[in-house]
């Protein structure tokens, strides 16, 4: 009996969605790179519900004949690739043939597109890959294309979708990827009705400035280099402008947004030694390089690439960055749109590099008073659903003991009845933060204290788009702020926990925690307040004192869950005088 058969095709096309469409944005990013290829010099975006709902893309590009129109939805059908050698040439976005294939076996699409020459263009509607009408409409020159119910079909993939929230920062970023890497296209981008974006014709500075926000103007330090192995244009960020949110980093071979840590890791090493650690330099960084030494057909997504020599890349890169840097703090008054020669000589060693002013206190202490790092409300018993794990350790600890000692400035020893403890002081703070602040958010009690003078902090409009997100938890918690309309907040108070010099350090920490990790972006109260946690806590080498031991021992055996920190990792662990003995 024979076993082994062919996939019917609307099988076929779902399994693929499933590597090329994995949410709402990646449709975007497909048909964003259609519009491109089709020629469009302005392009419109319409999104509802974070592209639950809808997803619109409309374009003034070449549009698509009778035939064409139909063939755009079939698997590996494509008109930038003839046979296998031009996969070692491509110059186009789309090239894969599977984008449209995958979208509309997976979703209700509505297509109007004409070719410049016709009168008339053709409507196509085709759901779940079966073509439901095509004929022939008055429309403008171009194509516009509707998703709609994307994964009506697939409940699974559906459910699996995060808040609207979530999906729309997903779109956002797509979107920027695309718009960054074509200035030249006017792009417009509206969700529910409210326009987001609005990007003129312009060159590559002014494109970064309109997307990020006008401050960053003022940061960004020109590049450019031409050699035989690649060219290399665009803007580096100045490094007092380094920021602890991850971001502001893109890299562009030939058009194309692409990742890579080896190239990231170039621009870092370029920037040792003037930012601090845990801080990322921004960079807006053009690759020119022959299609033939590089291989982007190694990822569905296309944001994967094989360098031929990637080694004399990330060389080339490093020397340039740091060129660059060198001679912004030589002579920053440098003309930098002039054109720069590679071997120009890289600054004496006797020249001094200004270290940035970013206002970090390390040695922060929250435990300076006794009384503020008692909590404020009485913790409530709640289910916590992010904890991954509790350890199986019993504690018989006697809380009057005042016999503590403090171990690497890392660890606190104590006595129990059958041997010792040891807590980890940071982490133990952790506990205490997130268990206090989950408290509070679900009293919505917070205490503030408002500051003399608010403070004016500046992000990009992606972290404005985060605080606009966190804003009711962080009211709750006793933050009080105002959203400017010059891409900053001003702080006029904060919870008692938070001290104002550490105030940047706490917002960008806040933000970073949640614009990459999903598992904080849909946990509500638990992600803010694992966030707070993280951003507040003492770090693993703070020198305590004996009674700031002891109310780090009392408060977190006062906890619900004192074992494992809100990442599940041990605070504390329990040493018996019978495994002692094992050491003897």
């Amino acid at each position: 009996m024979d076993i082994i058969q062919l996939l019917p095709d609307h099988v076929a096309n779902q399994i693929a969605a499933g590597e090329v469409i994995q949410r709402p944005a990646s449709a975007v990013k497909e048909m964003l790179e259609n519009a491109l290829d089709a020629g469009g010099t302005e392009i419109k975006i319409y999104i509802k519900d974070a592209g639950k709902t809808l997803l619109q893309v409309v374009d003034n590009g070449c549009g698509m004949s009778e035939t064409d129109v139909r063939m755009c939805f079939e698997r590996h059908a494509t008109s930038k690739i003839k046979n296998a050698d031009d996969l070692f040439a491509i110059q186009t976005m789309g090239f894969r043939g599977e984008a449209m294939a995958s979208i509309a076996a997976i979703a209700h699409v509505e297509v109007n597109t004409k070719l410049t020459d016709n009168e008339l263009g053709n409507h196509l509607i085709i759901e779940g890959s079966e073509i439901k009408r095509h004929d022939d409409c008055a429309t403008t020159n171009g194509t516009s294309i509707k998703v709609k119910n994307l994964f009506y079909n697939v409940p699974a993939r559906r459910n699996f979708l995060k808040s609207d929230a979530v999906e729309m920062r997903h779109i956002t970023e797509e979107f920027t990827r695309v718009a960054l890497a074509k200035p030249e296209i006017k792009m417009q981008l509206f969700h529910n009705n409210n326009e987001l974006f609005h990007l003129s014709k312009g060159n590559f500075r002014q494109r970064i400035v309109n997307i990020i926000g006008g401050k960053k103007n003022e940061t960004l330090v020109p590049i450019e280099e031409e050699t035989s192995v690649v060219n290399i244009d665009g803007f580096i960020g100045k490094p007092e402008a380094a920021k602890r949110t991850r971001g502001e980093q893109y890299f562009f071979v030939n058009g194309r947004f692409i990742k890579n840590h080896y190239l990231h890791h170039a621009v870092s090493k370029a920037f040792e030694d003037l930012i601090p650690s845990n801080y990322f330099p921004s960079y807006f960084i053009n690759l020119k390089i022959d299609p033939k030494l590089i291989d982007i057909n190694i990822h569905p997504t296309k944001t994967e690439i094989k360098f031929e020599d990637e080694q004399a890349i990330y060389a080339i890169i490093r020397s340039c960055v740091k060129r660059s840097l060198g001679q912004y703090n030589i002579a920053p008054t440098l003309d930098f749109s002039q054109e720069l020669s590679f071997d120009i000589a890289p600054s004496p060693n006797t020249s001094t590099l200004r270290e940035p002013k970013i206002k970090v206190d390390t040695s922060y202490n929250p435990f300076g008073k006794t009384e503020d790092f008692t909590p404020r409300e009485k913790y409530i018993p709640q289910e916590i659903e992010v904890e991954t794990r509790q350890l199986d350790t019993h504690f018989e600890i006697e809380n009057n003991s005042s016999e503590v000692m403090q171990i690497g400035n890392k660890y606190i020893a104590f006595p129990t009845e059958k041997g010792m403890a040891l807590l980890h002081q940071s982490r133990a703070h952790k506990r205490i933060l997130f268990e206090y602040f989950s408290a509070v958010l679900s009293n919505n009690k917070g205490q503030s204290q408002q500051l003399l003078f608010p403070k004016e902090i500046h992000l990009n409009k992606q972290d404005i788009a985060v605080i606009s997100h966190l804003k009711t938890d962080l009211l709750s918690v006793g933050f009080s702020f105002e959203i400017q309309e010059n891409e900053s907040i001003s702080i006029l108070g904060i919870p008692p926990e938070c001290q104002e010099e550490n105030l940047q350090f706490v917002i960008e920490h806040l933000i970073e925690q949640h614009k990459n990790n999903e598992e904080l972006q849909t946990a509500q109260h638990n992600g803010l307040a694992i966030s707070l946690a993280l951003s507040l806590a003492i770090n693993e080498q703070k020198k305590l004192s004996n009674e700031e031991m002891l109310a780090l021992k009392t408060e977190l055996l006062k906890c619900n869950i004192p074992s494992v920190c809100p990442l599940g990792k041990a605070t504390l662990i329990n040493l018996q005088t019978a495994d002692l003995e094992k050491y003897f």
